[in-house]
């Protein structure tokens, strides 16, 4: 895998395929690679914490192997697993095309537990197939148990399959993971890896963002469009503020009405990609008036 020289350079490879980072964010993503470190990432949902992964994966040309984090999750999801539909095809074909009396059932059993069974699941895949990137989203969203088992997994770089052996990764795998903080992370988890809190962009760069993304839409289009969405993030009473990736859906919705420029009725009737709350809507709609002034 290519391997950026310099933050500078990381910036660079990331423009070329339309993330746009700042110079903390290049920073600390440019030594997570260089120092083979986990990357935690942190801020509101929208700020780019996973498309960073991503760019990642594309600007290097490595495979994205994305764990996506949820309420009860184990390590059997995150590991691996067995097929037990083709394990039970496979003893049955056994018991139809064998005597029972030479029947060998160590040897069976053995072969229950072969290769072709196994189910890799996201991190024993990041594991094998690295170089690549591994996407640990919302891992706020875990509990305890599962923190402490993927930090195991993050300090070893290796997984113990009782029935195959031990599996190593040959190059650590780049590491990012994500948290809406939604709860603390333990300290020992923080400890292993690099940390960056991601803010919302500042009005330039989001004009910025938008246009690199989508370079058809009129300059006037994308200012306007990020003049309103900054106005409702600074105004404090919407259930969900909008992040970077509502900007952007909002200018393709925009863009594929071929809108040159943001006008009321427009705005009104498009606000659904901004805002996914009726409550939201209703306020933002009777605001939009002052705001497109």
């Amino acid at each position: 895998m290519k391997q950026p020289r310099s933050s500078d350079d990381l910036v660079r490879d990331l423009d070329e395929v339309g993330y746009l980072a700042d110079e903390g964010l290049a920073t600390i993503a440019y030594l997570a690679l260089a120092m083979q470190r986990p990357l935690l990432l942190e801020g509101e949902p929208g700020t780019g914490k996973t498309a960073l992964a991503e760019a990642i994966a594309q600007a290097y040309d490595v495979p994205l192997i994305r764990l996506q984090c949820y309420e009860g999750i184990d390590a059997t999801q995150a590991l691996y697993d067995w097929d037990f539909p083709r394990q039970i095809l496979h003893l049955r074909t056994v018991e139809a095309t064998t005597d029972r009396a030479q029947v060998d059932a160590d040897a069976v059993e053995q072969s229950l537990f072969d290769e072709r069974f196994l189910l890799a699941r996201p991190i024993l895949r990041a594991l094998r197939e690295a170089p690549a990137v591994l996407l640990v989203d919302e891992i706020d969203r875990a509990d305890d148990e599962f923190e402490a088992f993927l930090l195991e997994v993050l300090s070893t770089n290796q997984v113990t399959i009782p029935e195959l052996g031990t599996v190593r990764a040959t190059v650590p795998p780049i590491v990012v993971l994500t948290s809406n903080r939604t709860r603390e992370l333990h300290d020992a988890l923080k400890r292993r890896c690099l940390y960056h809190w991601i803010e919302h962009p500042g009005m330039a760069r989001e004009v910025e963002i938008v246009r690199t993304r989508m370079p058809q839409v009129s300059q006037r289009l994308a200012e306007q469009v990020v003049t309103v969405v900054q106005e409702l993030r600074a105004r404090g009473d919407l259930l969900k503020p909008p992040g970077v990736a509502e900007t952007l859906d909002w200018t393709a919705a925009l863009d594929r009405l071929e809108r040159d420029e943001l006008d009321l009725v427009t705005a009104a009737a498009t606000i659904g990609a901004v805002c996914k709350y009726r409550e939201d809507i209703d306020r933002v709609r009777e605001s939009l008036a002052s705001m497109l002034a």
